[in-house]
């Protein structure tokens, strides 16, 4: 099952999805999605804790 990760759970004012088939490969996104679009050259761990919580798997895929 996939997993899924909506920007706007881990605290960002954004409507970015990820999806990927582990969670390591949407951390991955995520961390590029962060670099990209928000300017965020280092992931705090605190963001990465709350992004791997925030985690579901996708029922739609």
């Amino acid at each position: 099952m996939a997993k899924v990760l909506r920007c706007r759970d881990v605290g960002f004012d954004c409507e970015a999805v990820v999806q990927a088939d582990s969670q390591d490969e949407v951390l991955a996104q995520v961390a590029a999605h962060a670099r990209e679009v928000h300017g965020v050259e280092e992931v705090p761990e605190e963001v990465v804790e709350r992004a791997i919580r925030a985690i579901r798997d996708d029922s739609q895929g």
